[in-house]
């Protein structure tokens, strides 16, 4: 598993930040620290979730219900997107077939666009770029398996683990994955091709510091773990941005993880319907691609 590099980063300026009705084509002057701080309630750095996570065979967000679209899946295009290669999951013999990783729904893919025009009027040159998108079951329980032996090895448990201590493992594993299942009604979101993890590049291709590594399992991967610290502000800018860009698209922003974004599937519906701003109802898009 590998370990984030804490770095000082003094080579971002102030940018510029769109205003708050979205209008991309008026960007204000005002620095994205002020933007960012303006946006977070005060004191949640203080309130950040404790890094524990209680068992359940159903999470939250897969109550709701999916009514398909059978929209199909198309390819992720580059350069117009910086693709993360060779694949990480591939690379350790993730069980792909003739699938690909870099796929999403049409519908994604319109909206992901959108992100990044929003991304490159606040930075010229900036890309998105796609760590994971399209997650066949197989892969996703491939996965689970591998992050729960490197959970083990960093508990020093690797061949020692009693079934107790396994299962807490299992637990902070699930914290961050989706539990691989077949069950239409539940499909894990990657399945769906309709999330994807991301981060950004400069305009060098040079990839943008977040403070954590993606896939790491530790509060550094809650979205707002650096809210208030002023040594690592760098970080929650960079973090601040990214959400800005896909949030303006209408994707929503795993409670988890800085680097998961949904449009489209049940994770999307449930945290829009929890946003104060949305009063109606909503079903998923995308079940799980056949």
């Amino acid at each position: 598993m590998l370990t984030q590099r804490f770095a000082n980063d003094s080579a971002h300026p102030s940018i510029l930040v769109i205003t708050p009705g979205f209008d991309s084509a008026h960007p204000s002057t005002v620095t994205w620290a002020e933007r960012s701080r303006s946006l977070r309630p005060q004191g949640l750095a203080r309130t950040q979730p404790e890094f524990k996570y209680k068992p359940s065979l159903m999470k939250p967000y897969q109550r709701v219900p999916i009514v398909p679209t059978h929209e199909p899946i198309v390819p992720i295009p580059t350069p117009e997107f910086d693709l993360t290669t060779p694949h990480p999951y591939a690379k350790l013999g993730a069980p792909y077939g003739d699938k690909s990783p870099f796929y999403v729904r049409s519908g994604v893919l319109t909206q992901l666009r959108s992100a990044q025009a929003t991304l490159q009027q606040i930075k010229p040159g900036w890309r998105i770029q796609i760590f994971d998108a399209y997650r066949p079951v197989a892969v996703q329980q491939f996965m689970v398996d591998y992050t729960l032996q490197e959970v083990l090895t960093q508990k020093g448990l690797e061949k020692t683990a009693t079934e107790e201590e396994r299962s807490q493992a299992l637990q902070e594993v699930y914290q961050f994955w989706a539990m691989p299942n077949l069950n239409p009604l539940t499909p894990p979101p990657h399945s769906t091709g309709a999330a994807i993890d991301i981060t950004l590049v400069d305009e060098f291709g040079a990839a943008i510091d977040m403070g954590s590594e993606i896939d790491e399992i530790s509060p550094r991967s809650f979205p707002d773990h650096f809210v208030g610290l002023a040594e690592f502000e760098t970080f929650d800018q960079n973090r601040q941005l990214l959400k800005f860009v896909m949030q303006s698209a209408g994707f929503a922003q795993h409670y988890h993880e800085w680097w998961h974004f949904s449009w489209g599937d049940q994770l999307w519906a449930w945290i829009s319907m929890r946003s104060a701003a949305q009063q109606t109802e909503l079903v998923a898009k995308y079940g799980r691609v056949e």
